[in-house]
């Protein structure tokens, strides 16, 4: 059997992620797990984020997953960490700002960095600042209501458009040249973002290099596929089936059908769990 690379995202943002790996690497299999009932991460505690990562990394291990790539800005901050410490045999790829190239490559040393309040306040992030930041100015943005509207394939409504244009609105005054997107639904927006901040204002989409960390991966760890047929998607959804088969059709342009795996909660122990068809794993 071959092993399929599991990727996951508090929604259908990691699917910028996942374009990125099927571009690269067609030949492998590829599980998607939306966590939709619990979206947006960017609102929820650590603890919280890591409890549902660990979860849904769990579930991903039991479809034979041979790496994790963890879709999601705000659950990389937050949780990649306490994920390599619990399952320490198995390769992870987690997202990181792309602020080093940001850094390497503005003019006017103004960057903007468009992510979740989560993600700010996370280690990976403020390790980032700290190696790559040091003579550049950036200005954070969160965006609210933004991944709401992506989640929904709203991309160029008039709500969507209004959420982007008060957020690049005091960025632009400041003299940005650059613009991270730190939050993996931000991509499918690219084109709204670039005709509000103008040509002269780069847009770095970090999906490109996640591929070719995996890519790197698979290699060092002997975990390429080698069969020449193009690679299996399988989608997993905690909420809406229905929903997320509509997004897959809006931001990726292709029809496949979507296994809905739902939370269950125990109020008594206040713990949550995934229900499979054979079994729920619990977690506290």
């Amino acid at each position: 059997m071959v092993s399929p690379i599991g990727i996951f995202d508090s929604g259908v943002g990691g699917l910028s992620v996942l374009r990125a790996i099927r571009a690269l690497m067609p030949g492998e299999d590829l599980i998607y797990f939306g966590d939709q009932a619990h979206v947006p991460y960017g609102m929820r505690t650590i603890d919280q984020i890591r409890d549902f990562s660990e979860e849904i990394t769990k579930h991903l291990l039991k479809q034979q997953a041979k790496m994790i790539v963890v879709a999601c800005n705000t659950a990389s901050a937050v949780a990649l960490k306490y994920l390599r410490s619990r399952f320490p045999d198995v390769p992870f790829v987690g997202m990181e700002p792309a602020v080093k190239p940001a850094a390497e490559t503005t003019r006017s040393r103004k960057v903007g960095v468009l992510a979740t309040p989560a993600t700010f306040q996370g280690e990976l992030y403020a390790s980032v600042v700290e190696r790559f930041a040091k003579n550049v100015k950036l200005f954070p943005e969160t965006c609210p209501g933004l991944v709401t509207q992506i989640e929904k394939g709203e991309l160029d409504s008039q709500t969507t458009n209004a959420i982007l244009n008060k957020a690049l609105e005091p960025l632009l005054k400041e003299g940005i040249d650059t613009i991270v997107l730190g939050c993996t639904h931000y991509p499918f927006v690219i084109p709204q973002i670039k005709r509000i901040a103008g040509s002269r204002v780069r847009v770095i989409d970090p999906a490109p290099a996640i591929a070719r960390r995996v890519s790197s991966l698979l290699d060092s760890n002997r975990l390429r596929n080698q069969s020449d047929r193009i690679g299996r998607m399988r989608f997993i959804t905690s909420g809406d089936p229905v929903g997320m088969e509509s997004a897959l059709n809006k931001l990726l342009g292709i029809n496949a059908a979507v296994d809905s795996i739902p939370w269950i909660t125990n109020a008594e122990h206040n713990e949550t769990s995934l229900l499979t068809k054979n079994d729920a794993i619990s977690t506290s």
